[in-house]
């Protein structure tokens, strides 16, 4: 293949799941109806903790971040790949695909640590309960996702500085139905060893060491459960984890599906079919995890629908 020079790549092509015509319209209003979905339960989730004064408290104020993140999440892949199944163009420019290449990487590992600090909060109130106000205080909170923050923006903004140095081939047709990071990458006819090992050291870091912290959060959740003499109380404990252990379970397993394949064995479709796994199914199912469960959420819920319920009216006729 013949070099191209960076300064004049105008645009990617975005292969997307399928080129048979047909397939077009079931597959947009597939993922139309899962991008609505994650948007509107993430939404009622955010303003029904927001609106009920007996959720403001550390676990929900995750909660609520947690469903922020994941409405961006899906927001900077999915209508893009709605708008190109809809005029028919699988073309994204070059400087959106390194601009959503940023925010996926800052979004991703948003979803990690946050997933991360609910378990750390779930440590505390289970394993140190009388301590539980003093350490998870108002300031602590806000500090974790501020940092959160902070170390997901500086590490995403490496990887995309070191990406846009890449000169790249003169195919630069993506397999996927967004900018993934390591596909984008494969596309580079210059040297990407640096890009690679940055990619897995972050990787390993990024996702390695929550991933630890978490296992260790849980650890000593499961043995001070244990402890537990009555039945009843074991469960009630077991509960308040089971819905974050589901997300988490289903978060990991298809990241390390597509960053942890090894690229002599590395299948397209399957990378294609685990991005969607974490990208979409899984923001649009936390919604449902965390309030079918959720008595507090479930309370929160009707409490904001009869709230609305009662000043439509009131709206409508001033």
């Amino acid at each position: 293949m013949v070099p191209g020079n960076k300064t004049q790549i105008s645009e990617f092509i975005l292969l997307g799941f399928s080129e048979e015509p047909a397939l077009q319209p079931i597959i947009f209003g597939l993922f139309l109806s899962m991008y609505l979905i994650t948007v509107v339960g993430n939404l009622l989730i955010i303003l029904a903790i927001n609106s009920d004064p007996q959720l403001h408290t550390p676990m929900y104020f995750f909660l609520s971040n947690l469903s922020f993140v994941d409405i961006c999440f899906t927001s900077i892949t999915i209508p893009k790949m709605l708008v190109n199944i809809q005029t028919q163009s699988k073309v994204i420019s070059y400087e959106d695909c390194f601009t959503q290449i940023y925010f996926f990487l800052l979004f991703v590992q948003l979803d990690d640590f946050l997933l991360t600090v609910m378990s750390y909060d779930r440590y505390v109130a289970i394993c140190h309960p009388l301590h539980y106000t003093v350490i998870m205080n108002p300031r602590l909170c806000a500090l974790l996702v501020l940092v959160s923050w902070m170390i997901g923006a500086l590490n995403s903004l490496l990887q995309t500085l070191l990406a846009l140095r890449l000169s790249f081939c003169t195919v630069l047709e993506i397999p996927h139905f967004f900018c993934e990071f390591k596909e984008v990458i494969q596309l580079a006819c210059s040297d990407t060893f640096l890009n690679k090992t940055m990619m897995h050291f972050a990787v390993a870091l990024l996702g390695g060491g929550p991933f630890a912290g978490i296992c260790y959060s849980y650890s000593r959740i499961i043995s001070s459960i244990r402890r537990i003499s009555s039945a009843q109380g074991k469960y009630k404990a077991f509960s308040t984890c089971a819905s974050h252990l589901s997300v988490v379970s289903l978060f990991y397993c298809s990241v390390l599906g597509v960053y942890f394949t090894p690229a002599v064995t590395h299948n397209s479709h399957s990378s294609v079919t685990a991005s969607v796994m974490y990208t979409v199914v899984t923001p649009m199912l936390n919604p449902f995890i965390y309030s079918l469960r959720n008595k507090d959420i479930k309370r929160a819920l009707r409490k904001f629908f009869r709230t609305a319920t009662i000043l439509e009216p009131i709206v409508l006729r001033s």
